[in-house]
């Protein structure tokens, strides 16, 4: 082989690797990136008798905001809707009418932020427990969420995790 043709082919070889390191590098940046503004909702089950306090709480513990792309309710194991005025003016009883925010399409949760899902405030121990069986055993709502990046199709459920 000619001095030339080594020559072509080291360059070719080396573009080709720099080429490489190049495409894995710009990978792991937007991976990096999308890491970076995560998303991570909980639901919590909150039961303060002090306070006399009963509910379900949604924290975003993550390090972005969260875009509520859909929400599912369940009472009973059956759907009865998105959480949204209608659904719970079917779930709650006039009288025992408990503070709630809905999380409608397009809805964001910021980092750090912390809701009440539905909450029950009274003074009356009969009406918060049975406040607490609905809201820790008969009511689920789920909440569908993605990153400001979107796509990623995170679930976080009130289902108690047994």
């Amino acid at each position: 082989m000619q001095a030339e043709t080594v020559i072509a082919v080291a360059a070719t070889v080396i573009a080709l690797g720099s080429l490489w390191v190049s495409h894995t590098q710009s990978s792991a940046t937007r991976l990096h990136n999308r890491q970076s503004v995560r998303p991570i909702l909980q639901i919590r089950r909150i039961h303060e008798r002090r306070n006399r306090r009963v509910g379900l709480q949604v924290i975003n513990a993550g390090l972005g905001p969260a875009v509520v792309t859909d929400t599912e309710v369940r009472l009973d194991g059956v759907v009865v809707g998105k959480w949204d005025r209608a659904v719970k003016d079917r779930i709650f009883a006039p009288t025992d009418w408990p503070s709630t925010y809905s999380l409608r399409k397009g809805a964001v949760v910021l980092n750090g932020e912390q809701t009440f899902l539905v909450r029950f405030d009274s003074d009356d121990p009969d009406r918060l427990e049975r406040f607490w069986d609905l809201v820790s055993r008969r009511l689920v709502i789920d909440v569908h969420y993605e990153s400001v990046y979107g796509g990623e199709g995170f679930t976080v459920s009130s289902l108690p995790q047994e």
